[in-house]
């Protein structure tokens, strides 16, 4: 169900919010830890500008707060609920689930941010400037 111009498919794949016709990232693998913050600063195919505004990204720090207690929440539920380890061995799967993680979260939290603020517009045309 990951269908193009849902805040689902711009959130899962990084897309431009507006036109999801290319990705904010100059580079998609999050694991490339030296641009996993890197962006392009304007879509090139609907001109749509990611950085709205001076630290824009900021306020993604809050909703990472909420995607990392998902990912912990999940991975204490596998561990002990599912595998049945013990509570020291599910608080050492958290930690390892969070560091394995955090790039994934990291982009998460800035796709949700930014699709907060912009939506999906099909009628919107290739501008070039």
């Amino acid at each position: 169900m990951l269908k193009k111009g849902s805040k689902l498919y711009s959130i899962l794949t990084g897309s431009c919010p507006k036109c999801h016709n290319e990705s904010m990232y100059m580079n998609q693998n999050p694991y490339n830890l030296t641009q996993l913050f890197k962006m392009h600063e304007r879509c090139s195919h609907c001109q749509t500008k990611y950085k709205i505004e001076p630290s824009f990204f900021y306020g993604s720090m809050y909703v990472s707060y909420g995607v990392g207690i998902a990912f912990a929440l999940a991975a204490f539920v596998i561990a002990f609920l599912i595998i049945g380890a013990s509570l020291k061995n599910t608080f050492i799967a958290i930690v390892i689930t969070m560091i394995v993680f955090l790039p994934i979260i990291i982009r998460l939290s800035r796709n949700i941010w930014i699709n907060i603020f912009m939506k999906y517009d099909p009628n919107l045309k290739h501008q070039t400037t």
